[in-house]
């Protein structure tokens, strides 16, 4: 749904009659045949101005007008005059003002643009064969998302970490196996539960998969500051090798597909040497002993010394080198790496959380991936937090939001103490964490960039 039919009030009307939790209400056979498919809410254009014919007498010039400030009125003020041709006109035939009143408020609704109904078909039926994509062939759905980036309300990072939730095994940026775009490897057999475990509890997460998903291969695309056409010479230069042939080294590998100093280090520094060396550290060591203007004649007499034997990266190196060359890790979330500094805030992870009692006091940190400030809110700003076990919905009240105004906005890491609610205590109850204090911990991510979608 649009923000206009939920500012005006249809959106959870609609959805509780169509779940039989509350009747259908007409007050005569005219509105039932303008809103009858719609269970008495207008949910289209054409409905409101169909309505307004049927039960305001309103010409079709007349509805056509209304049509057009509808769209408009936020920026003209345009519906003002149509209330009391409207709502009169109703109460003039017998209609309850009250009635009258909510039909015209949902109509003021639509200026945060209610959809036609050929516009609204053809969005459900994207979303419809989206979700059966996602629910179906997540491996597709992933490989998809990823080659259009950049697009849509999800950072790359949190399409994989849900695919891979989800029972998506994706494999890393290699330079001997990945295409430009990210693609499909070969099946990697029939599904199964992976369970992953939440740090410092005995509660496990089964994850179950659709049977048959094929690996997701990071293609070379994903290497932020890669030229396609670097990446295009080595494509070339692997489909030239000769049945069972492989690259000797990161150097010949550097000389057949001519890649500068530049390209190579891109390379190491996203580990995606990986085939040709046994991490990144070695891979960077190896790059920087390449000279990538020596002539053929030097490259035929250069001497070759023993390699020098350096430590793999720490798991923390990993990590920021993973989020500085391709937005995202497979290795950890930066979270789990947190967890010992994160101790001493008494926090708790997404997954413990979903377990709380409604008004029991709660804390929790994760990375900022969402703030959402609707109009519709009052002030009210929605941030949403995400930790290696789940995320976490955040409700920050306006006063708390102006008093704490810096963290709020600025943190990539927030920790937040406040009061856990649910609706219910069913599994799927919608539940949230309502601040009452924000502090930005973004010190302890060590210079890891992770970006917000804020405001959109």
């Amino acid at each position: 749904m649009r923000p206009g039919p939920i500012q005006g009030g249809m959106v959870h009307p609609y959805l509780r009659r169509r779940s039989g939790e509350e009747p259908e209400d007409y007050p005569n056979d005219a509105v039932r045949q303008a809103l009858g498919r719609t269970l008495g809410v207008p949910i289209f254009q054409e409905q409101v101005m169909q309505l307004a014919i049927l039960a305001a007498d309103f010409t079709p010039g007349e509805a056509d007008s209304l049509r057009r400030a509808m769209a408009a009125w936020k920026r003209k003020g345009g519906l003002g005059p149509f209330h009391d041709r409207l709502v009169g006109r109703m109460v003039a035939k017998g209609y309850e003002p009250a009635y009258a009143e909510r039909i015209f408020k949902q109509i003021e609704g639509f200026g945060e643009y209610g959809f036609p109904e050929s516009h609204a078909a053809s969005f459900a039926l994207l979303v419809y064969v989206s979700a059966w994509l996602k629910c179906h062939h997540p491996d597709a759905f992933l490989a998809a998302l990823l080659n259009s980036q950049p697009m849509g309300f999800y950072a790359p990072a949190q399409l994989v970490r849900d695919a891979r939730a989800h029972g998506v095994q994706v494999l890393p940026v290699d330079a001997l196996h990945s295409d430009w775009e990210c693609t499909l490897d070969a099946p990697c057999g029939a599904g199964g539960a992976d369970v992953v475990e939440v740090a410092g509890t005995d509660i496990a997460q089964p994850r179950h998969a659709p049977p048959g998903l094929r690996p997701v291969r990071l293609g070379l695309n994903r290497l932020i500051g890669l030229a396609e056409a670097d990446a295009r010479r080595l494509l070339a230069a692997r489909a030239a090798l000769a049945p069972g042939e492989v690259f000797a080294s990161v150097e010949d590998l550097a000389r057949r597909a001519q890649l500068d100093a530049h390209a190579l280090q891109l390379l190491a520094q996203a580990d995606a040497l990986r085939s040709l060396a046994p991490h990144r550290h070695q891979a960077a060591w190896a790059v920087r002993g390449i000279d990538t203007r020596a002539t053929p004649l030097l490259q035929a007499t250069r001497t070759h010394e023993a390699p020098a034997l350096l430590q793999p990266p720490g798991a923390g190196q990993a990590l920021l080198a993973d989020y500085r060359s391709t937005g995202l890790s497979l290795t950890a979330h930066p979270l789990a790496l947190l967890r010992p500094a994160l101790a001493a805030f008494q926090v708790q992870p997404a997954a413990v959380l979903a377990l709380c009692r409604h008004g029991q006091l709660a804390r929790a940190s994760g990375l900022v991936t969402h703030r959402q400030r609707p109009e519709t809110a009052k002030g009210v700003v929605f941030v949403t937090l995400e930790d290696e076990t789940g995320a976490v919905n955040v409700i920050v009240w306006p006063a708390l939001a102006q008093a704490q105004r810096t963290p709020l906005l600025a943190a990539t890491l927030l920790t937040v103490y406040g009061v856990w609610q649910r609706d219910s205590e069913r599994p799927d109850a919608v539940q949230h964490l309502v601040a009452r204090r924000l502090v930005d911990h973004s010190g302890l991510l060590q210079g890891l960039v992770s970006k917000s979608r804020d405001f959109h």
